[in-house]
C-alpha cells in the first residue's frame, strides 16, 4: 500500500503524528467540507493529506501544521482536477475514435440487443426443426436442398418449416393472421 518511512526516534515521530491528527483532522475535514460542499469527498481528501504527512521522513519538523495540511489538500485537489480532465479527454477521444471506426454508440447497441432478445423469444416458440431450418436459411444462407440434407428431411418439408416459422414470427409481431 504505502511505504511509511521509518526514522530514528520512532516514538517522537509517532507522538507528532498522533498529536497532529488529533489536533488538526477535524479542522481539515471541516475546512475541506466548506470548500467542496461534500462531507465524503472532504473526508477522502483529509485522509489523503494525512497519508502524505505519514510519508514524510520527519513530520516533527513541520512548523505550521494547518498551513502544511491546507497546502497539501489544495495540491491534492489540483491533482484530482487534473486527473479528471485527463480522464474526460481520454473518454472523449475514445468516443471520437469509436465513431471514426464506425462503431455504434451504446444506445444503438442496446436497441439491437433488445431486438435480438425479442427475436430469440419468437423463435423459442417454434418447433425445433422449424427453428433450425429458419436459422440455417436466414443466418447461414443455405438453400432449401442444403438444409434438407443437414436435417435429413425433404426440401418440401424445409419449405413448410420456413413458411411456418415466418407465419409464427408475423403473428408474434403483429398478432394477426397475415392472410386475413
Amino acid at each position: 500500500m504505502h511505504d511509511i518511512p521509518a526514522a530514528l526516534g520512532d516514538s517522537v515521530r509517532q507522538q507528532t503524528l498522533t498529536a497532529m491528527y488529533s489536533e488538526h483532522h477535524g479542522w481539515l475535514h471541516n475546512w475541506l467540507r466548506k470548500k467542496l460542499g461534500c462531507s465524503q469527498h472532504a473526508a477522502d481528501l483529509a485522509h489523503d493529506a494525512f497519508i502524505r504527512v505519514l510519508m514524510l521522513a520527519e513530520p516533527q519538523h513541520i512548523k505550521e501544521p494547518r498551513a502544511f495540511l491546507a497546502t497539501t489538500a489544495g495540491r491534492l485537489l489540483i491533482d484530482g482536477a487534473r486527473r479528471r480532465r485527463i480522464e474526460k479527454a481520454y473518454m472523449e477521444a475514445l468516443v471520437i475514435q469509436s465513431e471514426d471506426a464506425g462503431m455504434p454508440d451504446p444506445a444503438a447497441i442496446h436497441v439491437a440487443l433488445q431486438a435480438l432478445e425479442r427475436i430469440a423469444e419468437m423463435l423459442a416458440g417454434l418447433p425445433a426443426k422449424a427453428r433450425e431450418a429458419f436459422l440455417l436459411s436466414r443466418l447461414d444462407g443455405l438453400t432449401y436442398s442444403e438444409i434438407a440434407t443437414r436435417l435429413d428431411v425433404s426440401s418440401s418439408s424445409v419449405k413448410n418449416y420456413i413458411s411456418s416459422a415466418l407465419v409464427h414470427c408475423y403473428h408474434s409481431l403483429h398478432g394477426a393472421d397475415p392472410l386475413a
